[in-house]
């Protein structure tokens, strides 16, 4: 357990260093391609004025801007640490690491779509931290949990990797 919580903390920093944190043109882009990537779905779902460059309007008086911070990648990335760190194969790890951006990015743009929903038709704008911040955020915390769940009860002779990590820390 102990390796796994130094090799957690490493990877998160790698990848936020590497990935999120405009440091590199590798970084820019990426962050500009998921939130583009975000904004071309919001605009299939919400109407044409309502998706306007970087904002979505919930209503005239009211926006969110899709940025670094809404395009989905901080929970990718603690996913990904995660999956990274812990002990299982390298294909396995890369499967999972897949599976896991496909569905923070649809459970992203699910998540943008319903505090607009909210919002926009359940009782204005005090709605927004509860929509966004509590229960938005609470489900892709349990959408994490779930993916890394399943990546460790699918991983490749599970029982025996976990006996022998379980050696390995005893001995």
């Amino acid at each position: 357990m102990k390796r796994f919580i130094v090799w957690y903390f490493l990877w998160l920093g790698l990848l936020f260093a590497a990935l999120y944190v405009p440091t590199s043109q590798l970084s820019v882009a990426l962050n500009q391609m998921q939130t583009d990537l975000t904004l071309f779905f919001l605009k299939q779902f919400l109407d044409s004025a309502q998706v306007q460059g970087i904002d979505v309007w919930i209503n005239p008086h009211y926006k969110i801007v899709i940025t670094q911070a809404c395009n989905g990648i901080i929970p990718i990335l603690f996913l990904f640490a995660s999956v990274l760190a812990y002990p299982s194969a390298l294909w396995h790890k890369i499967v999972w690491i897949v599976i896991g951006y496909l569905f923070f990015t649809v459970a992203n743009i699910l998540r943008i779509l319903m505090v607009v929903y909210f919002v926009q038709r359940e009782g204005g704008r005090g709605n927004f931290y509860w929509a966004h911040d509590l229960l938005g955020n609470f489900l892709l915390m349990i959408l994490g949990l779930l993916l890394f769940f399943a990546f460790i009860k699918t991983r490749p002779n599970a029982k025996n990797q976990t006996e022998n990590i379980l050696k390995s820390e005893c001995l």
